[in-house]
Protein backbone atom coordinates (compact mmCIF):
# COMPACT_ATOMS: atom_id res chain seq x y z
CA UNK A 1 0.00 0.00 0.00
CA UNK A 2 1.17 3.50 -0.75
CA UNK A 3 2.52 5.19 2.38
CA UNK A 4 1.57 8.65 1.17
CA UNK A 5 -2.05 7.57 0.84
CA UNK A 6 -1.99 6.09 4.34
CA UNK A 7 -0.47 9.28 5.73
CA UNK A 8 -3.06 11.39 3.92
CA UNK A 9 -5.86 9.17 5.17
CA UNK A 10 -4.64 9.35 8.78
CA UNK A 11 -4.28 13.11 8.58
CA UNK A 12 -7.81 13.29 7.14
CA UNK A 13 -9.11 11.16 10.03
CA UNK A 14 -7.37 13.41 12.55
CA UNK A 15 -8.86 16.46 10.84
CA UNK A 16 -12.31 14.88 11.03
CA UNK A 17 -11.76 14.17 14.73
CA UNK A 18 -10.83 17.79 15.34
CA UNK A 19 -13.84 19.10 13.43
CA UNK A 20 -16.37 16.72 14.99
CA UNK A 21 -15.12 17.24 18.54
CA UNK A 22 -14.75 21.02 18.03
CA UNK A 23 -11.15 20.60 19.07
CA UNK A 24 -10.02 22.86 16.23
CA UNK A 25 -11.39 25.95 17.98
CA UNK A 26 -9.63 25.25 21.27
CA UNK A 27 -6.34 26.71 22.34
CA UNK A 28 -3.35 24.33 22.41
CA UNK A 29 -3.46 23.78 26.17
CA UNK A 30 -7.20 23.12 25.97
CA UNK A 31 -6.64 20.66 23.14
CA UNK A 32 -4.08 18.76 25.17
CA UNK A 33 -6.40 18.62 28.20
CA UNK A 34 -9.33 17.50 26.05
CA UNK A 35 -7.25 14.84 24.28
CA UNK A 36 -5.87 13.61 27.60
CA UNK A 37 -9.36 13.22 29.03
CA UNK A 38 -10.61 11.43 25.90
CA UNK A 39 -7.58 9.13 25.86
CA UNK A 40 -8.01 8.34 29.56
CA UNK A 41 -11.68 7.50 29.11
CA UNK A 42 -10.89 5.32 26.09
CA UNK A 43 -8.14 3.51 28.01
CA UNK A 44 -10.48 2.84 30.93
CA UNK A 45 -13.16 1.45 28.60
CA UNK A 46 -10.66 -0.85 26.87
CA UNK A 47 -9.24 -2.05 30.20
CA UNK A 48 -12.69 -2.68 31.64
CA UNK A 49 -13.73 -4.61 28.55
CA UNK A 50 -10.52 -6.65 28.69
CA UNK A 51 -11.01 -7.54 32.34
CA UNK A 52 -14.75 -8.04 32.68
CA UNK A 53 -16.09 -9.27 29.33
CA UNK A 54 -14.38 -12.69 29.54
CA UNK A 55 -15.82 -13.19 33.02
CA UNK A 56 -19.33 -12.38 31.82
CA UNK A 57 -18.95 -14.64 28.79
CA UNK A 58 -17.86 -17.51 31.04
CA UNK A 59 -20.77 -16.95 33.42
CA UNK A 60 -23.23 -16.75 30.53
CA UNK A 61 -21.78 -19.97 29.09
CA UNK A 62 -22.22 -21.75 32.41
CA UNK A 63 -25.76 -20.43 32.81
CA UNK A 64 -26.92 -21.41 29.34
CA UNK A 65 -25.13 -24.75 29.42
CA UNK A 66 -26.97 -25.64 32.63
CA UNK A 67 -30.25 -24.57 31.04
CA UNK A 68 -29.60 -26.81 28.05
CA UNK A 69 -28.64 -29.79 30.20
CA UNK A 70 -24.91 -29.69 29.60
CA UNK A 71 -23.44 -29.54 33.11
CA UNK A 72 -19.76 -29.19 32.34
CA UNK A 73 -18.04 -25.89 33.13
CA UNK A 74 -15.17 -24.16 31.43
CA UNK A 75 -11.97 -24.60 33.40
CA UNK A 76 -9.62 -21.67 33.87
Amino acid sequence: MDFKRVKDYLSWLYYQYQIISCCAVLEPWEQSMFNTIILTIFAMVVYTAYVFIPIHIRLAWEFFSKMCGYHSTISN
